[in-house]
């Protein structure tokens, strides 16, 4: 398999409301994150890290122009590669144990990191049998109802459980625009982890399907409307009849 130059890794993507995509094209679709950068007026947010086999903030200027608030979506191993190059990481309570000791087992890649993820590799030295993630210096403890404050934006943090225990959503209400990490995309939802539980999964989509939401940003795949989020919460109930 072809490798490729660490500058041509990372892509990014403004898509609108001071909201720009980054994510690693050489990555298949299915196991692509997206990294959600948002521009405030006194501070930046970046929700996840990706897969942190190439340096992020060296090869994504945007990430060093300003302070930002660095948030991870919950902690499996494609959403926290980078983490440590960010001087601390706000992540829910009940993953901060996994955030602070990320493990292969905890964090999915033991079980998804190999050949099939990948169009083409990143550049050497990078071999994804010895691949590990270094925690971040510091760890900031989110809790449901957080707001994390921008200066001329304010997100708050839903706690949504199911796809892993200490999952989280960003909910910009003046915008009603939704971050939704990895409880809902418009792809093909897992939902059978080690730590995966659907009852907390359905009481957390119909949390979500409460919002009146206008835009959303999945932790995977394009994003969408608030509209196709709540028939594809309406869909995901009636089909596990939860």
């Amino acid at each position: 398999m072809i490798r490729i130059a660490s500058d041509k890794w990372y892509r990014t993507q403004a898509l609108g409301d001071g909201i720009t995509l980054i994510d690693e094209p050489w990555i298949r679709p299915f196991f692509r994150c997206n990294l959600w950068h948002v521009r405030g007026r006194e501070r930046d947010l970046l929700v996840d890290f990706g897969l942190g086999a190439v340096p992020l903030r060296q090869q994504v200027p945007l990430l060093s122009e300003r302070d930002l608030i660095a948030v991870a979506s919950h902690t499996h191993f494609d959403h926290i590669g980078a983490v440590s190059e960010f001087d601390r990481c706000h992540v829910h309570a009940d993953e901060a144990n996994i955030l602070a000791s990320p493990d292969r087992e905890r964090t999915l890649a033991k079980a998804f990191l190999g050949d099939e993820m990948f169009e083409a590799l990143p550049p050497s030295p990078f071999e994804y049998h010895h691949y590990r993630i270094e925690p971040p210096r510091r760890i900031e403890i989110l809790e449901d109802g957080d707001i994390l404050d921008l200066g001329n934006r304010r997100f708050e943090v839903i706690h949504t459980p199911g796809h892993s225990p200490g999952g989280i959503a960003l909910w910009e209400a003046a915008t009603a625009i939704l971050i939704s990490g990895d409880l809902i995309y418009d792809g093909p939802l897992i939902e059978d982890t080690w730590h995966s539980n659907l009852s907390d999964y359905a009481a957390s989509l119909r949390r979500l399907r409460k919002l009146p939401a206008r835009t959303v940003h999945g932790g995977h795949f394009p994003s969408f409307s608030g509209s196709h989020l709540h028939a594809m919460i309406d869909d995901w109930l009636r089909t596990h009849n939860l």
